[in-house]
């Protein structure tokens, strides 16, 4: 197939972190396919770039269908749907963070297959694997021929070369030898199965639906198919459901939890639930901790649409300044120009975001956003308030500077075009040209997140690498190619 765009055009994307992937899996309920394609349009969020599905039946073997493009557009007619039967499968909503950044090949879009001596599996994967070039270098030397440039192949052919007899072995074999971050949805003709790696960097869910169950990235995607919310797949666990029975198996050793605080402030959905925590109201609390360390006299507070909201409302909230929608986002921007003239890509952020004019002239503005990444559509915005008639600009930031690039499922810039990562807050802040910057800072990022003393710089609680430079697991692969890890802290006198 030939290769298409990666995504519709956004001209606001390149100053966003982009989402990892999405996986979702269920067993034991008829037309699989169905809830499967609506769990990966509750996870679209999480990877707007392609989907599959994979999904077994006993009259005819596995069935797969991978796709360009968002779910809606290409799994909800009969035509397709149809030949996917069958009461056990998964999917995968992608967004390439590893392997080719040119157009993409219809062959790096997930679920991955693979024909084993004791039957066929599927592997569906959300995160990086920072040893995959390494891996994958040894591989093609051992016979190995790879389909796809996706870091994910290599698990399917690690557990192509295991001596294990049964499918869950050889995937516990496999991923022993992988270094990074994976939540994994897997199947096999009668198994599902979900896998998270031992610092628990990137969410899986388990819930329960009528007498099946699923497996999903986030707890959002359990709601919209009427599923109960049993657990979180623990860092480190694999889960094998069969028929009714669920076993639990802890195949690595075992390491303290890093899950990934961006998580909280961005990438889950505001109503999905993180460690008995919903996503939404640590937001609000983030907004709300941001306007204790970061005061300002304004007159409105006003979200970056839409991920600033809920920290825009706690930040109202904690600071009594009124809460505004200064701003207002087309919701249909991506789909009218998905092939856009020079002359409209020079309008830029303006094509998604349009000013509330009646209500921001002559105000004093404060601007609540999720983050800060190269600083280009934070420019853009500042100047759409002033054109509105703001009188004066103050952008809240509701996570520290992302001063370093992220190698375990997002995609970054790299770290010389990261603006946190070359200038202090105060040149920041004369770059963007507002009257005033402020993030909140890393210690009150945990507070917000639960963690009532802030960051423990020797024993952190979550992986914040983006913003401390502190990598729970070191990125070899980048190494080799001449990243530099942060230098040590030397010790206080």
């Amino acid at each position: 197939m030939d290769a298409l765009p990666r995504h519709p055009f956004d001209p606001s994307d390149d100053d966003k972190l982009r989402e990892e992937c999405g996986v979702f899996g269920v067993i034991g309920v008829a037309d699989a396919a169905n809830f499967i394609a609506l769990g990966l349009h509750a996870l679209q969020h999480r990877g707007q770039e392609a989907g599959g599905i994979v999904t077994h039946d006993p009259e005819h073997g596995f069935s797969s269908a991978r796709r360009f493009g968002l779910v809606r557009d290409n799994f909800t007619s009969a035509s397709v749907m149809e030949t996917l039967p069958g009461e056990i499968g998964i999917g995968h909503v992608r967004y390439s963070t590893a392997g080719s950044k040119g157009p993409s090949q219809i062959r790096d879009v997930q679920p991955f297959f693979g024909e084993f001596a004791m039957g066929g599996a599927a592997i569906a994967h959300n995160g990086n694997i920072v040893n995959a070039d390494a891996l994958r270098r040894e591989l093609i030397e051992r016979g190995s021929i790879f389909q796809s440039s996706s870091d994910s192949e290599c698990i399917i052919h690690l557990m192509a070369r295991s001596l294990q007899r049964t499918i869950p072995e050889r995937m516990k074999d496999a991923l022993r030898r992988v270094e990074g971050a994976f939540s994994i949805v897997a199947m096999t003709r009668t198994k599902l199965i979900g896998v998270r790696d031992p610092l628990g960097v990137r969410p899986l869910v388990l819930g329960r639906v009528g007498d099946g169950y699923a497996i999903s990235s986030e707890t959002c995607a359990l709601d919209i198919i009427g599923a109960e919310f049993l657990r979180e797949v623990e860092p480190g666990e694999m889960v094998v459901i069969s028929g009714s029975t669920i076993e639990s198996f802890k195949p690595f050793e075992r390491q303290s939890p890093r899950f990934c605080i961006f998580e909280h402030v961005y990438f889950s959905r505001p109503d999905s639930i993180i460690g008995s925590r919903s996503v939404y109201e640590t937001r609000e609390a983030i907004g709300r901790e941001l306007a204790k360390e970061a005061p300002v006299d304004a007159d409105l507070v006003c979200p970056v649409p839409d991920s600033g909201t809920p920290a825009a409302i706690g930040y109202s909230l904690q600071s009594g300044i009124p809460y505004a929608m200064g701003i207002i986002r087309n919701q249909y921007m991506g789909r009218t120009f998905i092939e856009p003239t020079e002359q409209i890509r020079n309008m830029g952020v303006r094509l998604k975001l349009n000013v509330n004019r009646a209500l921001i002239r002559g105000k004093r503005v404060i601007l609540v956003d999720d983050s800060v990444v190269r600083g280009t559509t934070s420019r853009k915005i500042k100047e759409m308030i002033l054109d509105a008639g703001a009188a004066e600009v103050h952008f809240r930031i509701a996570s520290p500077p992302t001063a370093w690039p992220c190698f375990y499922g997002v995609d970054t810039p790299e770290r010389d075009k990261l603006l946190a990562a070359t200038m202090s807050e105060d040149e920041m802040r004369a770059h963007l040209g507002v009257s005033s910057l402020r993030f909140i800072s890393l210690d009150g990022l945990y507070r917000a997140v639960g963690v009532a003393g802030g960051r423990d710089p020797k024993k952190p609680a979550y992986c914040d690498a983006c913003f401390s430079g502190d990598y729970p697991v070191k990125p070899t692969d980048q190494m080799a190619r001449g990243f530099k890890l942060a230098e040590p802290a030397l010790p206080a006198e």
